[in-house]
């Protein structure tokens, strides 16, 4: 697969649904990413984890629907984490300032598992 190439996966578990973000999540990858992930944040009966070890880049666009992913499930009082964030994601996120909601998230994705 092309490492540009934006795909989706979504492993619905008994406890969980985790949702792996693959290459480049940016406008043109927008709507494929809402389609898939919005029916997702509004099932508060699970907890909802993107995992993005496989994201190679992310916009503004991409930075803007986690923030209102993060909005929705605060809203319902329901988990949401974001795991192995890449480093130049991560730096990405701390040159916005999303970092700090998003590291706090990645403390409750532990709790989730199971793990204290």
């Amino acid at each position: 697969m092309d490492q540009k190439q934006f795909h989706l996966v979504h492993d619905e578990q008994p406890d969980r649904h985790v949702v792996y973000i693959k290459g480049e999540l940016d406008l043109a990858a927008a709507e494929q990413f809402q389609h898939t992930v919005e029916p997702l944040a509004g099932d508060a009966s699970k907890p909802l984890v993107l995992r993005l070890e496989d994201l190679t880049y992310i916009d503004s666009t991409g930075i803007g629907m986690f923030v209102a992913l993060l909005k929705t499930r605060h809203q319902l009082r329901a988990p949401f984490a974001i795991e192995n964030v890449p480093p130049k994601v991560r730096r990405l996120f701390d040159l916005t300032g999303v970092s700090y909601f998003f590291s706090e998230m990645n403390d409750a994705s532990e709790r989730i598992g199971g793990q204290s």
